[in-house]
């Protein structure tokens, strides 16, 4: 067994790291009200964060709870502004420098230079390797069910405590993951909740992996996708997959869990994809079509920026850039005006 993590709790209760961690947190919030109202007294509110940790004092405010509707309807739990910036700091000191070296190459989610463009390149890399050594590619396409509403917090917690032992740093994270009377679940808008999710995943990862000899998987969060070379090798992987969800982590895959012939197309990351090319989703060209309909009446009636409406569509071509969409970009902003 690795050796455990110890005395590393004390050493970054620093003025610099908790000031890192608040210019982090603010990244495309700094307008909002409580980050202008934290950094109206930055250097006490930062200070005051430090002593509370390193008194074992602090403590987290209540989460607010909203609903969100796009891609699909979810509950998002968020905390006051001061929170996020000690949930940062406790992120990129410990849960990342102390994990991140343990995951395996192919998961991309939540962690510097990788992604969901890497993924999908990477998943396009794989069809074509496979493809090379298979009389015929079959893809086992598997999404895991409500995966946050049903993380054991027991089991995530056991996996934090395998490997960091300080305890100072064990009774933060307590705080973090029990922070109700619930046995399962982490809120979804935890920027802990995101690492939370590869860790507890990543046992996941290395039973495919190291287990099962599976060469070509992909993982982005709680979907994967791997390619095999038979109808009755897919159905046995996932055979095993479904036990070892079930029994280690308390998991179970969601009805969307298919495996069908490579030639098909992988849905995967927003794009469907083929060894020879990828397109955008049926989903990402309708939503985009809703959008740019309603930015122009909402630009006629002045009621939206024109620096908004840039900002959408120029994240979106970025997005689109990352496949066959030359036409399909051209013929929807050929039809696109604005006007007064």
């Amino acid at each position: 067994m690795p050796k455990r993590v110890n005395n590393i709790y004390v050493e970054n209760i620093t003025f610099s790291k908790l000031l890192e961690a608040h210019n982090k947190c603010k990244k495309h919030k700094r307008f909002k009200k409580q980050v202008i109202e934290f950094e109206m007294n930055l250097e006490n509110n930062l200070l005051k964060i430090g002593r509370e940790l390193l008194n074992e004092t602090y403590t987290f405010s209540e989460y607010f709870e909203f609903t969100i509707y796009e891609p699909k309807e979810r509950k998002i739990k968020t905390l006051e502004y001061r929170d996020r910036v000690v949930q940062t700091w406790y992120v990129e000191n410990f849960l990342k420098p102390n994990f991140e070296s343990s995951y395996i190459n192919d998961t991309y989610a939540c962690i510097e230079n990788r992604g969901t463009h890497k993924a999908v390149d990477k998943m396009q890399e794989y069809l074509r390797k496979a493809d090379k050594v298979y009389e015929e590619v079959w893809v086992l396409k598997c999404d895991i069910r409500k995966f946050f509403f049903n993380v054991d917090r027991k089991i995530l917690y056991s996996l934090i405590k395998r490997k960091i032992k300080d305890k100072y740093f064990l009774n933060l994270t307590k705080k973090i993951i029990f922070y109700d009377d619930e046995e399962v679940g982490i809120p979804i808008g935890n920027y802990t909740s995101q690492i939370y999710a590869n860790i507890y995943l990543n046992e996941l990862d290395r039973y495919i992996k190291e287990e099962l000899k599976v060469k070509y998987v992909v993982r982005y969060m709680d979907d994967f996708v791997i390619l095999l070379k038979s109808k009755k090798q897919a159905k046995e992987i996932l055979e095993k997959i479904q036990i070892f969800l079930r029994e280690k982590l308390k998991l179970e895959l969601n009805a969307k869990t298919a495996y069908f012939k490579a030639k098909q197309g992988v849905n995967f990351c927003g794009f469907r994809i083929w060894k020879t090319h990828r397109l955008l989703r049926e989903q990402s060209k309708k939503k985009m079509r809703r959008k740019l309909k309603n930015f122009e009446k909402l630009y006629r009636e002045d009621r939206i920026e024109l620096d908004y409406i840039l900002a959408c569509i120029n994240s979106w071509m970025g997005h689109a850039k990352h496949c066959n969409s030359y036409s399909l970009v051209s013929k929807m902003f050929n039809e696109f005006a604005l006007r007064k």
